[in-house]
């Protein structure tokens, strides 16, 4: 019994792993930086494109590699206690949604500055859908998890949604930040995208390292050795409220 219940030994390829989806992360925030901030003139807050560029780097630093990071802690953490890893798990999505809402404001405001249009792209209706949904995932996960009003077999019910949700929308980040770079690429470099800009293949590299990222951390998630181990007292403790306000025994979710 007692071998069941010890912390299984965490082994060298998890931790390489872990460390190689880090390095792809923040490669792919640093050239967002780089791509905005070389080829386009850096960031303000002033209505002109350099607030548009802004809107890259949000992106890719809250919804696709914090928003990851997120999911991960999880993974890394999942010998320490539940509840320290829920509330980093809670505080970098609220990290990532400010920052990516940032990112959304920039580019709305951009439009208006520059009176485009704006909603009428494939990639418009994908972010905005992505980010609707992002904020509802982490509300939901607010309510069911971190301070629960539900109770504990509807948590239970909700857990395998809310975790498969997290998955879908890190693919639905990527899928965005995709087509966004395309999206870009042909607003900025139409006539010399096809002979090797360099603009276009940092870009086009940028895009490899995000697809790169979303398959080894979506290997990292569903790889059943590297899930947190089930704890009987943990869940206990966790529905304990639950049991006082409704009444009843301890059930584990």
């Amino acid at each position: 019994m007692d071998d069941e219940s010890a912390p299984r030994p965490v082994r060298p390829t998890f931790t390489w792993l872990v460390g190689a989806s880090q390095v792809l992360g923040l490669a792919s925030v640093v050239l967002s930086g780089v791509w905005m901030g070389h080829y386009h003139g850096g960031f303000a807050w002033d209505g002109s494109e350099k607030e548009f560029n802004l809107h890259p780097l949000c992106m890719v630093l809250g919804l696709v590699f914090l928003h990851a990071d997120a999911i991960l802690v999880y993974r890394v953490f999942r010998h320490e206690p539940k509840k320290n890893v829920k509330l980093l798990h809670g505080t970098i999505h609220l990290l990532a949604l400010i920052i990516s809402i940032v990112g959304f404001v920039a580019v709305f405001d951009f439009h208006r500055a520059a009176k485009i249009p704006d909603m009428y792209s494939l990639h418009s209706w994908c972010g905005m859908a992505t980010l609707v949904l992002f904020c509802l995932q982490w509300v939901m996960g607010l309510l069911f998890f971190l301070f629960p009003v539900a109770s504990s077999w509807l948590r239970a019910s909700y857990l395998p949604i809310h975790v498969f949700s997290g998955l879908v929308l890190l693919i639905m980040a990527i899928g965005s930040s995709l087509l966004g770079i395309t999206e870009k690429l042909l607003f900025s470099i139409t006539l010399t995208y096809s002979t090797f800009n360099p603009e276009g293949v940092l870009a086009n590299v940028l895009g490899i390292l995000l697809v790169c990222f979303g398959v080894l951390l979506g290997y990292l998630i569903t790889r059943e050795e590297y899930r947190r181990p089930p704890n009987p007292e943990e869940e206990s403790l966790s529905v304990h409220f639950k049991t006082l306000t409704e009444g009843g025994s301890p059930t584990t979710p």
